[in-house]
């Protein structure tokens, strides 16, 4: 007789990330050498050609990933299939400028530069292959909320400086 189980299984959070891939043998691929995810388990469809289950590790927190089931069932959809994202993952790094050079030799793309930011974090935004954003953090600074009130201030004053200049 089966055990009986915890309703969050051990090594899970409450919340999972499930992400949709057109090619999941290839962004796992990508995960373990831009972020060094560890693999702790692929399931493969019968024929061997699709990854129906994968669940991947980066640092303690766990997703879950498969290709994309193509059922009407509303299976989730890769970001290329939909033209874009509602969502970014965020991971937040020791060395946070060694983990972004990893990721763009991991053939990411720049979406948002990687640099200081008013909020007390160094901060950048990549996409990756499959097209799912990545905001990857370092925090820097711990900030009260009028320190970050301020800072946002000057941020938004530079900004509108530049924008008038365009």
């Amino acid at each position: 007789m089966p055990i009986k189980g915890k309703p969050v299984p051990m090594g899970l959070h409450t919340i999972t990330p499930n992400l949709a891939c057109r090619d999941a043998a290839r962004a796992i691929d990508f995960y373990k050498r831009a972020f060094g995810a560890e693999e702790r388990g692929r399931m493969l469809s019968p024929d061997g050609r699709r990854v129906v289950h994968a669940e991947l590790r980066i640092g303690s927190s766990t997703f879950h990933l498969a290709d994309e089931s193509g059922a009407p069932d509303g299976s989730p959809r890769p970001p290329r299939v939909l033209g874009g994202v509602s969502v970014t993952l965020q991971i937040y790094a020791a060395n946070v400028d060694e983990l972004w050079q990893r990721t763009l030799d991991a053939d990411a793309k720049v979406v948002v530069p990687l640099q200081d930011m008013f909020w007390g974090d160094r901060y950048g935004v990549i996409e990756d292959p499959e097209g799912y954003r990545w905001a990857l953090a370092e925090h820097q600074f711990d900030l009260t909320p009028e320190e970050i009130s301020a800072a946002q201030a000057e941020w938004a004053a530079r900004a509108a400086v530049l924008q008038a200049r365009k």
